[in-house]
């Protein structure tokens, strides 16, 4: 199989999908790879490493794309980029459909297969190629809210680390006990936070609360806990994840005018629409604004902001997968595979992930039905 690893091109977004040693793995199991000029520069990798690693080193984004079957990618396609995929390509990466539905009717119209990492899902309901992003969006939200707490950015002026109990320890205010909520919640109590996890998952909590020795607060959460603690906080942090699913939105802007002017507020979720009704997605350029005197934070791609860190992290979760796909073939992979195929959201314009269908309202196939109707032709 040709596996095709394109340079990213949204905005601000270093990563690339898979590092030398990963394509080296797969080269040495006989596939071709083919990467974009300059694709790791970002990650800090050379085209010398991809070359020493097997992989040839290609010109173009459109030449990536025309002679690639696998497209291993970090984000979502661009829209300059629904023109170069078709019939022929499998596109494995962050999808995030539930973010746009411009998106996924683009995807559909180019009957592409795509296959999202956020989606691909255990048998213990765990998202293994989504949780190293989690954790690392999850320990950057505490470290952006504290920067933004600071003045000059409109902040409340409170220093998140706090090393004695004479000092003013910020509250911070962690709405989910998920991968990411656990990981800001870890991070805000190393500064020394007054930190507080609310979700609506009592075993969720319990195990935060145990994993963090009891040095956060653990609330079950509905709409006046939500109110309580929001009121209180210097910096909330927007931890929710729905699988496959727009997130719930938590915060309106109603609870805004309870809050102290000042007070921030990092939506993790935003790459699935956002958990907060005034967030809106931003870039690491211009990465806040203010409603009614609360700072937000919305970035869409967090980790990209640490491209060495989260590179090495996404490409040992996936390449195991990448594997699976180029070894077995992609449809002989999903059908045997059943994590593997739980990612599958779209297939020949037929969309697979049952969520994205019902948030708009477009016809659902089973991914079995829609593999099974492939193989019918």
């Amino acid at each position: 199989m040709i596996v095709g690893i394109p340079k990213e091109i949204k905005q601000q977004e270093y990563r690339v999908a898979l590092t030398p040693e990963a394509v080296q793995r797969l080269t040495g199991s006989g596939h071709s790879v083919l990467v974009e000029k300059a694709a790791g520069e970002g990650a800090l990798f050379n085209d010398s490493d991809y070359i020493n690693a097997g992989a040839k080193i290609v010109s173009t984004h459109g030449k990536l794309f025309f002679l690639s079957e696998l497209i291993v990618k970090v984000k979502e396609p661009m829209p300059e980029e629904y023109v170069l995929m078709g019939t022929k390509h499998v596109l494995f990466a962050y999808l995030h459909l539930a973010s746009s539905r411009n998106l996924t009717e683009a995807l559909l119209a180019r009957k592409i297969t795509a296959i999202a990492f956020e989606t691909v899902e255990t048998s213990d309901g765990s998202h293994p190629l989504l949780a190293p992003m989690s954790e690392i969006a999850g320990r950057l939200s505490t470290l952006e809210g504290a920067k933004y707490l600071q003045r000059p950015w409109g902040g409340v002026g409170k220093l998140l680390a706090t090393f004695s109990e004479d000092e003013l320890a910020p509250k911070v205010v962690i709405l989910g006990a998920g991968v990411a909520g656990t990981a800001a919640a870890r991070t805000a109590a190393a500064l020394g936070a007054d930190v507080t996890v609310l979700d609506i998952n009592e075993d969720k909590l319990r195990a935060a609360v145990n994993m963090l020795d009891g040095k956060v607060t653990a609330v079950l959460s509905d709409q006046k806990a939500i109110e309580k603690y929001a009121a209180e906080a210097d910096l909330i942090i927007g931890a929710v994840y729905r699988p496959n699913d727009k997130a719930p939105g938590l915060i309106t802007r109603d609870h805004l005018k309870l809050m102290k002017k000042g007070t921030v507020i990092v939506d993790i979720a935003i790459d699935q629409g956002g958990c907060i009704e005034t967030s809106k997605p931003t870039t690491h350029a211009d990465p806040i604004f203010e409603v009614d005197g609360v700072i937000h934070y919305c970035v869409a791609n967090m980790p990209g902001c640490v491209p060495a860190t989260s590179t090495d992290a996404i490409s040992k979760a996936i390449v195991p997968y990448v594997e699976l796909l180029a070894d077995m073939g992609w449809k002989e992979a999903l059908r045997q595979d059943e994590p593997l195929r739980k990612g599958l959201n779209m297939h020949q314009g037929k969309l697979t992930c049952e969520p994205i269908a019902r948030l708009f309202e477009l016809p659902f196939w089973s991914a079995n039905d829609a593999l099974e109707s492939e193989s019918e032709k």
